[in-house]
């Protein structure tokens, strides 16, 4: 039976092999119908993982912001013909915080295999080195962008983290992450504490938790950095 595989990519510039599991090589060697955000990207990670991939034979459906929703069925179409196929997320693991979950919910429908390949997730990764709750937390995605209603949601989501002990997560544009981080210093109490995690798994990796009073004139310059926040007790 033909699979739908959901292959994880890295977080950081270098060598794959150091964050990806071994057998990726082979199914991405054998398999030659792709799901990917970005095409430059996805060839160039193909690539990485074997050299002897011949790009020019392997069939890319783009799923990104501008994909219709009616085009997306049609991604799977290989599956039908006996094919197996391949999620390959820009960064992280399809799914999460990745627009590849729709193509697993008609996966499903369709009654085909889907199957998880391990890999890292910014949020588990952050989450583990954080020291707040990981039996109860909540990933938030991208905080509003006007900075009322941004505000707005770091109070409410505030409360949660004192109502339920919940862990907060959330992820920000890289451009507007030194805004968020200003936001979060004027408005959080000086006891929540906040994880800044950054460049994740790469050489330059920065990952840091403390009260929102201790951070205050002491935060690194995050501007264009992947970085993924975490609010918390």
């Amino acid at each position: 039976m033909a699979k739908l595989y959901l292959v994880p990519n890295v977080l950081s510039e270098g060598d794959w092999q150091n964050v990806l599991p071994a057998q990726i090589f082979q199914i991405l060697t054998n398999t030659s119908h792709f799901i990917v955000e970005d095409l430059r990207t996805a060839r160039r990670f193909l690539k990485s993982v074997n050299r002897e991939i011949d790009i020019d034979k392997c069939t890319f459906y783009l799923l990104n912001k501008r994909t219709r929703i009616d085009e997306i069925p049609t991604f799977l179409n290989p599956v039908e013909k006996g094919f197996d196929i391949a999620i390959i997320s820009e960064a992280g693991c399809p799914g999460v915080a990745d627009p590849g979950a729709d193509v697993v919910k008609i996966a499903h429908q369709k009654n085909y295999k889907v199957v998880p390949l391990v890999g890292p997730s910014s949020v588990l990764l952050a989450l583990m080195a954080s020291g707040m709750n990981g039996q109860n937390f909540a990933f938030k995605g991208y905080l509003p962008v006007k900075p009322n209603e941004r505000v707005k949601e770091i109070q409410s989501i505030e409360k949660n983290i004192f109502k339920q002990k919940q862990t907060q997560i959330f992820i920000e544009t890289p451009y507007r992450n030194n805004q968020l981080i200003g936001d979060l210093l004027k408005t959080c109490a000086p006891s929540t504490l906040l994880c800044i995690a950054a460049n994740i798994t790469g050489e330059n990796e920065f990952i840091v938790t403390k009260s929102i009073k201790a951070w205050k004139g002491k935060v690194p310059d995050l501007h264009k950095q992947p970085a993924i926040f975490l609010l918390g007790l």
